[in-house]
């Protein structure tokens, strides 16, 4: 038998080492990982829209929504209303107005 000469043995042990450390066998698993899940990202197709969806109104929101509504409109009908008073008013006193003022023109002509 022949035997290694210390610089080859220290050659097969370097070969050795740096082939089964397992670090470099975990770097390697890292890296393979990697392009496995870069591959498999580029491959999969986006699914449906990617922006942000809001949420629907809640039962107490179109209840307060209903309410509002409901007291606006009250609210509209009686100022209709006070309106056509308002109106109704003005033209009863210019009918009397208009009466007086007649009443008066007829007794200067006199």
């Amino acid at each position: 038998m022949t035997e290694a000469t210390p610089l080859a043995k220290a050659e097969a042990a370097v070969t050795e080492a740096s082939e089964n450390t397992a670090a470099v066998q975990l770097a390697l698993a890292a890296v393979e990982l990697a392009k496995t899940v870069a591959a498999q990202q580029q491959t999969a197709p986006t699914q449906g829209c990617q922006h942000q969806h809001k949420q629907g109104r809640g039962a107490g929101e179109w209840v307060a929504i209903g309410g509002a509504v409901c007291v606006g409109g009250v609210g509209i009908a009686f100022a209709s209303i006070a309106i056509a008073i308002c109106g109704i008013s003005v033209a009863v006193l210019a009918l009397i107005l208009r009466t007086i003022w007649q009443d008066v023109q007829a007794g200067r002509g006199r």
